[in-house]
């Protein structure tokens, strides 16, 4: 049976290459402008001899802009950002927002509760940073469940769910599927579907769950 037959889909290429490095910020500052005057531009359905009319700047200049070619006056910037309606503040965004890690000891999770939350199951949240570059709020957890329980708890929200089996042995439902999981088995899913641990085979059981989302951001006027 082929990869393609096995997973019930299309093989296709990953268009991100995680290997590739990114130029020193310091020199990023001029494409990190570029970017934004560019996604500006296109969120209004506008074309750069548009945005060129609108400001008197030539569409070579706003070329060079919108690929980091050249370092723009305050005073080019000003004229783009008022034609586009954003503050001038905003085409840095992408320059100036921080880029954070979060390092857990072992141990060292936050515990929490979550909906349905029983004696003898933990979930440890192990890193959480809100506003971030990506777009996605990615929440991992470290689960660990250590009593049998006849009532199990039922989640369903949105964005998907990636769980990875450490210890012992579980059977967990998705929808109307149930999967066998025991180490080094895997489960990825849509978790707008209700699903949950179903039995408890063998204790104690370890499994790591990461959840993404999109973010919410704030709204400003």
């Amino acid at each position: 049976m082929t990869d393609n037959e096995k997973y019930g889909q299309k093989q296709t290429i990953l268009s991100q290459d995680p290997h590739r490095i990114r130029e020193p910020r310091e020199n990023n500052l001029e494409m990190a402008i570029g970017h934004e005057v560019r996604t500006y531009r296109k969120a209004l359905g506008i074309t750069v001899t548009d945005l060129a009319a609108a400001t008197g700047i030539s569409v070579g200049m706003l070329s060079k802009i919108e690929n980091g070619n050249i370092s723009p006056s305050l005073t080019t910037l000003q004229a783009l950002t008022r034609a586009l309606g954003v503050p001038l503040t905003a085409v840095f965004r992408r320059f100036e927002e921080p880029h954070n890690a979060i390092f857990v000891k072992a141990g060292e999770g936050v515990n929490i509760e979550r909906r349905g939350t029983r004696a003898g199951h933990q979930y440890s949240l192990l890193g959480h940073i809100a506003n971030n570059t990506s777009g996605v709020t990615v929440e991992p957890y470290l689960i660990t469940l250590t009593a049998e329980s006849d009532v199990f708890p039922t989640f369903q929200h949105e964005g998907m769910e990636f769980l990875f089996m450490l210890e012992g042995e579980v059977v967990y439902r998705h929808g109307d599927q149930l999967y066998t999981m025991q180490p080094g088995d895997s489960l990825f899913f849509d978790a707008d579907s209700p699903h949950g641990p179903q039995e408890l085979v063998q204790l104690p059981a370890r499994y790591l769950a990461i959840i993404s989302y999109p973010q919410r951001r704030s709204q400003t006027n």
